[in-house]
């Protein structure tokens, strides 16, 4: 998997947002508003480009003081929203 090109992470009014950019925006037309671990997760994911729900789920655990099996399930989730969000391809 991988983000779509044109959509962002930005800080707006203090929270951390999903926004489209040129023609992400068009076609997104709305924020996704993200809570620190989720921001943190995105961030990891630019990073690394290609990314699958277990890559993200190790540096998760790594960061984290989680179990690999916490973290799974909680990037199985937060990647599902982005999935259904169409951030992600």
């Amino acid at each position: 998997m991988k983000l779509k090109k044109g959509f962002v992470l930005r800080e707006v009014c203090g929270e951390q947002v999903i926004m489209g950019e040129g023609l992400g925006a068009i076609d997104f037309g709305r924020l996704l508003c993200l809570n620190e671990t989720a921001a943190w997760l995105w961030k990891q994911a630019v990073e690394m480009g290609d990314f699958t729900f277990d890559s993200l789920a190790s540096k998760l655990s790594e960061e984290y003081d989680v179990t690999t099996a916490e973290a799974l399930a909680d990037v199985q989730g937060i990647v599902s929203e982005w999935q259904e969000a169409g951030v992600v391809e």
